[in-house]
Formats: C-alpha cells, sequence, structure tokens
C-alpha cells in the first residue's frame, strides 16, 4: 500500500469559522464539528484538515493546494467575491495579482490566524 497522509490538524481561535471560511473558498464540504474536538474539512476522499481550537499559542503554518485549472479559476473568484487580499509571491506584499513563473499559476492568502494558504496548478516542489 502506498503511504497516504489521512488528515492534519489545524489550531485556530475558531474552529467552526475557520472551517467554514476554507471550505467555502475550496467549495469542498465541510462541518462545524466532527470526530473528536475537531471541525473537519474534507479535501477529497483521503484527506481532511481538522480544526482544532485552541486559546493557547501556535505557530502559523503553510498549506498548499494543487488544484485543475477550473478549480483555479473558481476557487480564485470565490477569494476575490469575498475581499480576501492575495499576492503572487510567497513573501511579497499583498497585490491581488497570480504567479505564472514555473508553468502553472499560484496565488497566497491568509487567514485570521495566520496561517498561509497556497493554490497552484503546477508543482514546482515536484520539477525535474
Amino acid at each position: 500500500m502506498a503511504i497516504e497522509l489521512d488528515h492534519f490538524i489545524v489550531s485556530t481561535r475558531d474552529k467552526a469559522a475557520s472551517a467554514q471560511r476554507l471550505g467555502e473558498l475550496l467549495g469542498v464540504p465541510w462541518a462545524a464539528s466532527g470526530v473528536g474536538p475537531f471541525a473537519p474539512v474534507y479535501l477529497n476522499d483521503g484527506l481532511t484538515l481538522d480544526f482544532f481550537q485552541t486559546d493557547e499559542p501556535f505557530p502559523v503554518e503553510h498549506y498548499c493546494f494543487r488544484v485543475s485549472e477550473a478549480e483555479f479559476d473558481a476557487i480564485l473568484e470565490r477569494i476575490q467575491a469575498a475581499g480576501i487580499p492575495f499576492r503572487s509571491d510567497v513573501h511579497s506584499p499583498v497585490n491581488n495579482q497570480v504567479n505564472t513563473a514555473y508553468g502553472g499559476r499560484m496565488v497566497y492568502w491568509n487567514d485570521p490566524d495566520g496561517h498561509q494558504w497556497e493554490m497552484l496548478t503546477v508543482s514546482y516542489a515536484r520539477r525535474g
């Protein structure tokens, strides 16, 4: 059997709001509560992000989603409709532009807890 990542825990101040915001932006199912103390976002048939609510300090994390061209367009449209600022580079200021440097398209945005989300159509991490 191939090794597959099943779920990942994302710390947050408001698990239901965070799950709802990401689930709706990505256009995937989510729930305000799930197994255990989590609010899940079901990314696909095999991977869930489980939002965990805490008042303790937590590190800001970076999550990247590889999507199709059509999914990119739909998600970017929802990001723009929600008025969420985005940028074309991981370290650039907000410029509301799309990066095309690696043969695909990518954008970055942050959630209210500071976590950084990235969406791309071609993985630069797996380039030859």
